[in-house]
């Protein structure tokens, strides 16, 4: 807990995708250069045990990193119906938010000039607050470009290790979500599961989870 500059209190919004951990670091310095509580939040329509395991992932990543930096608190709020400025708004009402860290992407800025934006309506909401605009679109061209999309895989364990697979079987061990690599003919990429209610990832190289065992091992001695 900060015990700093109470006159300040930073809120991170983050929503899924790559960007998220960019902008909960980007707050976290700036929470450390004013010395005061940083909140980070994101917002879903889905009830909690309708996620996808991608999303539980993400959610499960930005958690260690807001702990990382120090949050006070991790908020989600699930089945939310209402616009997210509203919810934003509400949150930084009453965390006594004074500066909001946000993403904003280049199609999201055309939408701007056309349309309005939740930028706009969030000037609107809560006008005591200083916005920080994140530009996200390089981070997403850096990050989308080394990798596809997820999608949902397994690791089943056989005589030569735990090798990747893409059908569900009694005989797997692990399910998560594998990222392949731009430009190869193989399954090489990063799969990425939860153990213990904790994310992992391993690479993995030519369908199998390269050092599996070790990465387990370490995992659990960190409990100890």
């Amino acid at each position: 807990m900060k015990n700093g500059r109470m006159d300040e209190s930073i809120l991170v919004c983050v929503y899924y995708g790559p960007n998220g951990e960019r902008l909960i670091r980007r707050g976290g310095k700036l929470a450390n250069m004013l010395d005061c509580p940083l909140y980070v939040l994101t917002v879903d329509p889905l009830p909690e045990d309708e996620l996808d395991i991608e999303k539980i992932h993400f959610i499960e990543r930005w958690k260690e990193l807001a702990k990382e930096h120090g949050a006070e608190q991790f908020i989600v709020k699930y089945n939310e119906s209402r616009p997210v400025a509203k919810v934003i708004a509400e949150v930084a009402r009453k965390q006594n938010i004074t500066q909001l860290v946000i993403g904003q992407t280049a199609q999201s800025r055309w939408k701007e000039i056309t349309k309005g934006s939740l930028i706009n309506v969030l000037l609107n909401e809560i006008p005591f607050v200083d916005l920080h605009i994140i530009s996200v679109s390089r981070e997403l061209a850096n990050q989308d470009g080394f990798f596809e999309k997820g999608i949902r895989a397994y690791l089943k364990q056989d005589r030569e290790g735990y090798r990747l697979c893409f059908n569900h079987t009694q005989s797997d061990v692990y399910e998560g979500i594998f990222y392949k690599e731009v430009g190869t003919d193989f399954n090489n990429g990063v799969f990425k599961f939860m153990v213990n209610n904790c994310m992992m990832e391993v690479q993995v190289v030519d369908d199998y989870a390269k050092d599996f065992d070790q990465r387990i091992a370490s995992h659990e001695g960190a409990k100890e």
